[in-house]
């Protein structure tokens, strides 16, 4: 940290979750004076050592009360919306979330005079056939309708060090004799660093120019499936057989695992997994930003070691 935190206040709705205590770290580094709006305020204490005292503050605010909104809003300087869910669970759903809060946190914002909004959508939701997909591409139409010069960021799939990505499959492999390659592992990512997309953050926050624009955020290498579970497992050292099923298969497959409290996978992730999530041609990117991302190689053995069956002490391979 550098400095003393100035009077610049951001809002961070959503700010306990991956992305946002990265994000959170970065801008109290930048010496932002913080507001974590989350629904659980004690789960996100872990967030204030980041800070100096009294540097981030951990506000009560449900995303689908209106009045808790423009509370965690007043005062503000800046806003970042994080809010989404992966899959639907109780009374998180995504029409709820991903379009009834995006828009309203946009228009209290909008209304309270913040001066910059950043909201954090997702790669290859344009023509998806999932609900996250479509109701994701239109909570963006509502931040833009509500705040034009809202800045939006579209990251393809986030991995880090507390990511459900690379974890996830660390964890199947350490598990299961095989590792499933849903649509034949032909579906291509753009695996973004948790740490690039917050320095981005910082970036566009600091830089007026980059209001109203957006810039989808993918590493240096684009992988398909097969190669992301192949690099998994050189990381894990661990043999596991790459398993091919049909969509037709993961669909039902996701149908029925969708039923558990917290599922390996649902029906709509498995519609998303049939289309890519790439940075299109044309499309403002990190470089524009002036940042050079890095690769999923250089990162994950820092994390993904703890899957190997011995752990930090497994012998290196030849």
């Amino acid at each position: 940290m550098t400095g003393i935190p100035s009077t610049r206040l951001v809002t961070i709705f959503g700010g306990s979750g991956f992305l946002g205590r990265h994000m959170v770290r970065a801008l109290a580094n930048d010496s932002w004076r913080i507001r974590v709006a989350v629904r659980r305020p004690n789960n996100a204490l872990f967030l204030r050592p980041m800070g100096r005292v009294g540097q981030i503050q951990i506000v009560k605010a449900n995303v689908q009360d209106e009045a808790a909104v423009r509370t965690a809003l007043k005062g503000a300087d800046a806003a970042i919306n994080l809010v989404a869910v992966l899959y639907q669970s109780g009374n998180q759903r995504f029409e709820t979330l991903h379009v009834g809060a995006a828009e309203r946190i946009a228009r209290a914002a909008a209304e309270a005079g913040v001066k910059r909004l950043l909201h954090v959508s997702a790669l290859g939701i344009t023509g998806g056939a999932s609900r996250y997909a479509r109701t994701k591409a239109l909570g963006e139409e509502r931040v833009r309708a509500e705040f034009p010069e809202a800045t939006i960021f579209r990251p393809s799939t986030v991995f880090g060090p507390e990511d459900d990505f690379f974890n996830k499959f660390g964890w199947l492999a350490r598990l299961s004799p095989a590792l499933p390659l849903i649509g034949g592992g032909k579906t291509r990512f753009q695996p973004v660093f948790v740490g690039d997309v917050a320095r981005a953050t910082v970036k566009v926050l600091g830089d007026a120019t980059t209001a109203g624009k957006i810039y989808e955020l993918g590493g240096p290498e684009i992988m398909t499936l097969k190669e992301i579970m192949e690099l998994t497992l050189k990381e894990t050292r661990r043999n596991r057989l790459l398993l091919p099923i049909p969509f037709a298969l993961a669909r039902i497959q996701g149908a029925v695992l969708g039923l558990l409290p917290k599922p390996l996978l649902t029906l709509d992730q498995a519609r998303l997994l049939e289309s890519d999530a790439v940075v299109s041609d044309g499309a403002l990117t990190f470089r524009d930003l002036g940042i050079v991302p890095d690769a999923p190689g250089a990162i994950i053995p820092s994390y993904l070691w703890r899957f190997r069956k011995h752990g930090e002490f497994e012998p290196a391979t030849s």
